[in-house]
């Protein structure tokens, strides 16, 4: 990858560091004026609103496209025996617990509670119009019932799902394409491959949209970060600090603890020379923040430096290029959490639940490449009432935590690979 691919993210973090300083500088010197208020209202909010609307106009299209074809790719059973139900079985583990670790982990550490209620206030009438956000937390706090919960997630219409998409239609249209991909898995392939090969098609060119949308990231970063800066000042700061902190926290004790387990007593393997065997391929998945781009290298240490069964290693590692995200949907269940707590939006028990649930199934759905998480945090913001613009709070530190958590994604795809290679050897021929 060339150097000016590895250093795309810089311009990002420049704007970062200018939003976060000149919002702080025109706090002191124009704050609580009629002219800060007026630039906000008027420049900067405008500037990020593009930024960010060019991102959610892909989502509705990307989300299902990517859930189909992930779900028809790792849920083709019929076809690839028992390897296709072990690698669904340890993703689905694997992935469960990371969002489970980082949801326990943000209710107790609880990054996003600090802010002071007046700030808290101006952001929510910053970024959605107070009266949309009022109405949001007052649905989030309505619990309803299991049953209700769980009757609703079938949509009637998954059109009329995708017109109201952020209004709540998102996650009924994500078990349909949980259930079309289902579908497309058990069909043969010379009825399903015209299907797949139009979704694959619009994944790609969703992901251009996106593409060219993170060409304003710099500009759009800065002006989201000087707004909430110049709103609330250095809090806004240290609370995204703590954030950081957790999610990498959450990210190393995941690695350590659940991969290091599921190798010694699964794979049957020693942690420590596995993950020197892999340091290269996770080197470079933290240079690229893609698990697609990385996976060619992934392969190839798979067979010659792991010695996992090429058979096994080539389905497994290339289907987990999509399908388990393990890293992304621990970050998505403590990012979700994170800006509830920052916007002051309280969720139930039964509601973290659903968080979990939706960041396992979001993860199959994630694609491979950078900032490809995103639109699916946005999905779950906008179902638990919380804006979905809220996502420009995080933007300017995504990056480096993209690289982290694709680094727990690659070395969730391999550790899954060694766990099925062994099973593999002690199942009957």
């Amino acid at each position: 990858m060339s150097a000016a691919k590895r250093s795309s993210h810089v311009p990002i973090l420049i704007g970062l560091a200018a939003g976060v300083v000149l919002g702080l500088i025109a706090r002191a010197t124009i704050g609580g004026t009629g002219t800060l208020d007026w630039f906000i209202a008027s420049v900067a909010q405008p500037v990020g609103q593009l930024f960010l609307r060019l991102v959610f106009m892909a989502v509705v299209p990307l989300v299902p496209s990517a859930l189909i074809l992930g779900v028809a790719e790792i849920g083709d059973v019929g076809k690839v025996g028992r390897i296709g139900l072990r690698t669904l079985v340890f993703t689905v583990l694997f992935s469960g617990a990371a969002v489970l670790l980082g949801v326990v982990l943000t209710n107790v550490v609880k990054p996003g509670v600090g802010l002071p209620e007046a700030s808290r206030a101006k952001l929510i009438a910053s970024f959605s119009g107070s009266a949309t956000v009022d109405r949001s937390i007052e649905n989030a706090k309505r619990s309803k019932s299991a049953v209700q919960t769980l009757t609703e997630l079938i949509p009637k219409n998954p059109l009329a799902e995708a017109v109201n998409a952020f209004e709540g239609g998102l996650i009924p249209l994500m078990v349909f394409s949980l259930a079309l991909g289902a579908a497309l898995s058990s069909m043969p392939d010379s009825e399903s491959k015209p299907l797949k090969d139009l979704l694959r098609t619009l994944q790609a060119a969703m992901l251009k949209i996106i593409g060219f949308a993170m060409r304003l990231a710099p500009a759009g970063v800065a002006a989201l970060v000087f707004s909430v800066t110049a709103t609330a000042g250095i809090e806004v700061v240290g609370l995204l600090a703590k954030y950081m902190a957790l999610v990498l926290g959450a990210l190393t004790l995941h690695s350590v603890v659940v991969y290091g387990l599921a190798l010694k007593f699964i794979a049957r393997r020693e942690p420590w020379p596995f993950l020197k065997a892999s340091s290269s391929v996770l080197l470079t998945a933290f240079a690229t923040s893609s698990s697609s781009a990385t996976l060619p290298l992934t392969l190839r240490a798979a067979r010659e430096d792991l010695k996992i069964p090429r058979a096994v290693g080539d389905f497994v590692l290339t289907i987990g290029a999509t399908a388990n995200q393990n890293g992304t949907a621990l970050y998505e269940g403590v990012t979700v959490l994170f800006l509830a707590q920052f916007f002051g939006v309280p969720l139930s028990f039964g509601q973290q639940v659903m968080v979990v649930l939706w960041s396992v199934m979001a993860g199959v759905g994630t694609a491979g490449v950078p900032g490809g998480s995103l639109p699916l945090i946005v999905v779950v913001l906008v179902n638990i009432g919380v804006p979905g613009e809220a996502i420009g709070i995080i933007l300017g530190v995504d990056r480096l935590l993209d690289m982290s958590r694709t680094v727990v994604n690659v070395g969730g795809d391999l550790a899954i690979a060694a766990c099925v290679g062994a099973a593999e050897e002690k199942a009957p021929a």
